[in-house]
């Protein structure tokens, strides 16, 4: 199939439920090129209209937890169900070298064949929270795309996971057995961003150790959450040889859904979905144009050279830096 190079093209072609098309369209969105910026954010106003109609569920957990394998589960069985699954999966991008391992379609091998399923592998391109930073616009273009259940797999637990909590319904934590006194090095913040809790790779001789490490959980929980009148994240164990406990989290997260449709929570939630990504675009914006510039650019070798020979201290280089960025940008405004 040609590429698509006009906003209609895109359009039709999501609406049609097209994943060559959704393929294309989130690479559009995810170019830094400029020529792509003007269409990628007119397709987005396009296809806003045909969103919001999906239940869109994170996961992250340490590394070797399963989260690939199950979600390649999870998603198929939905798929069986009748849903329509989407699965944006970061994987972890190279400091050094930029490059990522995109390794989730091998991981994710039933999912990725699936014609009811789509799989799409990001590099984190080393944004905090281990997430892309096109990640909220794909979710949308997914659900334009016809889909009705959205994952977002992150690398993993210490990447800045409140970012991942404020772009998804339902937030999923996996962890393996044996926590001990440690947790497996799990903070305290990341069981209060959790909405379930999974004590994944309960099967075989793993089971007794999975249901003692529940029970642990369940107590931690209980402690910092305590008499809350707000929603007491559940603890349960998963295997991705059990069926039935693969139907128990659809029900889990099920329940959290009809929780939060009863206090009236899931509309502002996405607001406050919507409201994290505004100001996630500034951040974006104000990094840009800060390091995007020439002048600034120029006065950040000059100001290195003076630290690195000591005749500036670091309070001085950065008013010195935020000075030049500020005239930089009154400069442009009065030429424009």
């Amino acid at each position: 199939m040609a590429k698509i190079k006009d906003v209609a093209g895109y359009k039709e072609g999501l609406l049609k439920h097209d994943r060559v098309v959704l393929a294309q369209a989130i690479t559009l969105i995810e170019s830094q090129a400029l020529k792509h910026r003007k269409v990628a954010q007119e397709l987005i106003k396009e296809i806003y209209p045909y969103t919001g109609e999906s239940i869109r569920i994170g996961f992250t957990g340490v590394p070797g937890a399963g989260k690939s394998t199950l979600i390649d589960r999870f998603g198929t069985y939905l798929c069986n169900e009748g849903h329509r699954v989407a699965v944006l999966a970061i994987d972890p991008s190279s400091t050094v070298s930029g490059g990522s391992i995109l390794g989730d379609k091998t991981r994710m091998e039933n999912l990725s064949r699936n014609p009811k399923a789509f799989v799409r592998p990001s590099p984190s391109q080393g944004t905090l929270g281990g997430v892309h930073r096109k990640t909220r616009e794909a979710i949308l273009l997914c659900e334009a795309a016809g889909y009705d259940v959205i994952f977002v797999e992150t690398m993993g637990v210490g990447q800045g996971e409140t970012i991942v909590k404020q772009m998804v319904d339902v937030f999923v934590l996996l962890v393996l057995t044996g926590a001990g006194d440690e947790l497996q090095g799990i903070k305290k913040g990341i069981l209060e961003l959790a909405d379930l809790i999974c004590v994944n790779k309960a099967d075989g001789d793993n089971q007794q150790k999975a249901y003692a490490t529940k029970k642990e959980y369940e107590s931690v929980i209980a402690f910092l959450h305590g008499h809350s009148a707000f929603w007491v994240p559940r603890v349960m164990t998963t295997s991705v040889y059990y069926e039935k406990d693969i139907m128990q989290l659809w029900k889990q997260v099920n329940e959290f859904k009809e929780w939060m449709n009863m206090k009236k929570l899931f509309q502002q939630k996405r607001n406050q979905q919507l409201t994290s990504w505004l100001q996630a675009g500034i951040h974006e914006y104000l990094y840009e144009s800060f390091y995007e510039n020439d002048i600034v650019k120029n006065k950040l070798k000059v100001i290195t050279e003076e630290m690195n020979q000591g005749t500036v201290t670091m309070g001085e280089a950065l008013e010195l830096v935020i000075s030049t960025h500020q005239k930089a940008i009154s400069n442009e405004t009065l030429k424009g």
